[in-house]
């Protein structure tokens, strides 16, 4: 049995917790380990042992921070069979998504490992007689990151690599169902060369993200989640202060127009709607079908997914369970919604056979959708596909921008001027075009729009840099002494 403890100040903590909470493997159903839930207490030592070190790292040399940051780039990378396997054995994911969760973590890092060029600010000579302007950008202080448990790796390497190589000091709070990735990324810190208390985890539930969500020491909340978690962490951390980006749920929409090639949308629906099992905020959940190719699509998708073998995510299945029992139960529940709300029940995840105790539900697709149904209107998270048909292109959009959310979108066709016509109309703040999953790489900016983000800053990227500094302008004037110190002109002489 793994027993995860914090890690405070370079090391794990040896308190005995309070509270804990179990880990299980969802592939098997048993519990693997425990995890030590934090309390107030426990924040405030993490938030001082990343203030204590904040006084040094700020004022480090952006030439060590680059030098730390390209050795845990190499360390992570090193590791990635490590990393992956842990992710796998505690959110269930197969191990080829969660290798390719590191990767795009790292990428991440690599983008954090050019600092250097991000920080640079500008400078203006003369603005008036013998002065000068220039701007700068400074690191806020400790900030804390709040991650789900879709993504334990990547999502965190979303935040701290730029947050750290800003000259920040940081508290994560992994999400208690799977931390041991946050864990190992933190000893990969330290062999890395990052001072001690530049790094620390905090574990634990709602009692320890409503301490960092108020306690004075943290300067800035980064957080994943659930819309309505969000709209809780935004409103509670810039109540007390903090500038926040609380990244809410999704229901990203896949426009099929007639012309598409719909061989490739088939497949971009089956890899965009079943990868990581549906539990991932970029997951294609509606699929919107311009008639009248509705039938030909659900024919193509159906038959796709007669192949897709689900089971243990290390014994080479192509989709793994859920991440625990009761979310398993409400997926479930919104088949059953479905079904009873009118829509066409094509393929039935709920009738998996798979031996042992997991958290195990089949793909599913459902055609004949309404935009009223739950299945349309709630972000499922999970292995549920919907299939909506509409006339038109307008009415697709319409669907689109009418819903809540906004965080992404994809289009396929082979018409230019559509796919331009969409990038430029649709209300959701990252497009695919023949692309479902329209990441943007690290060097843009990840976010949506809507109830998909509370905040102004989107992560990583230029905002992701922004985010974690503030700018100050400096306005200088310099006294010339081969004019006996006189005052040059500024204001006088302007």
């Amino acid at each position: 049995m793994t027993q995860i403890t914090h890690w405070i100040n370079g090391a794990l903590d040896t308190k005995k917790p309070e509270r804990s909470g179990d880990i299980y493997n969802p592939a098997t159903g048993k519990v693997t380990g425990t995890v030590a839930f934090g309390n107030a207490a426990t924040v405030d030592s993490a938030v001082s042992a990343a203030t204590a070190a904040f006084a040094e790292w700020r004022h480090s040399s952006l030439t060590k921070r680059t030098q730390v940051l390209f050795a845990f780039r190499e360390l992570v990378a090193q590791n990635k069979e490590k990393i992956a396997a842990l992710i796998t054995a505690e959110h269930g994911k197969v191990l080829s998504d969660a290798a390719g969760e590191v990767t795009r973590g790292l990428e991440v890092v690599e983008f954090a490992c050019g600092i250097p060029h991000l920080l640079k600010g500008g400078f203006s000579e003369e603005v008036s007689t013998g002065v000068d302007v220039y701007s700068i950008r400074q690191a806020l202080g400790p900030v804390a990151i709040i991650s789900p448990f879709n993504f334990p790796a990547m999502v965190p390497m979303w935040f701290f690599p730029v947050a750290i190589a800003c000259g920040n000091t940081v508290v994560v709070k992994p999400s208690e169902k799977d931390p041991s990735a946050a864990m190992f990324m933190a000893q990969l810190w330290k062999e890395a060369g990052l001072p001690d208390g530049v790094f620390n985890i905090v574990h634990g539930d709602k009692e320890v993200v409503d301490a960092l969500l108020v306690h004075p020491g943290i300067k800035s909340i980064s957080f994943v989640g659930s819309t309505p978690i969000a709209r809780y962490v935004y409103e509670t951390g810039t109540k007390a202060g903090k500038r926040v980006q609380a990244l809410g749920g999704a229901k990203n929409h896949m426009i099929v127009l007639p012309d598409s090639d719909l061989e490739l949308a088939a497949d971009a629906a089956i890899n965009a709607g079943f990868g990581s099992a549906g539990e991932r905020c970029m997951a294609i959940s509606a699929i919107v079908a311009v008639e009248p190719i509705g039938n030909a699509l659900v024919a193509r998708i159906k038959s796709r997914m007669a192949n897709i073998v689900t089971g243990d995510g290390t014994k080479g299945s192509d989709m793994g369970p859920l991440v625990t029992a009761v979310h398993r139960d409400k997926v479930a529940s919104y088949i059953e919604a479905g079904a009873k709300e009118g829509a066409t029940v094509v393929v039935d995840g709920r009738d998996l056979k798979v031996d042992g105790d997991g958290f195990f539900l089949g793909p599913t697709l459902l055609d004949n959708v309404s935009p009223k149904m739950s299945v349309y209107t709630d972000e499922i998270f999970g292995p549920v596909l919907s299939i909506l048909r509409v006339n038109t292109y307008d009415e697709a959009l319409n669907l689109v921008n009418s819903h809540q959310y906004g965080n992404g979108t994809a289009i396929f066709t082979n018409d230019g001027g559509a796919a331009r016509r969409f990038q430029n109309e649709v209300e959701v703040g990252m497009v695919g075009i023949n692309v479902p999953i329209p990441v943007p790489m690290a060097y843009y900016s990840f976010g949506g729009w809507k109830n998909s983000l509370f905040g102004d800053s989107h992560a990583h990227g230029t905002e992701g840099v922004h985010f974690f500094t503030r700018g100050k302008v400096v306005t200088s004037r310099w006294l010339d002494p081969s004019h006996g110190g006189i005052n040059l002109g500024f204001p006088q002489n302007d």
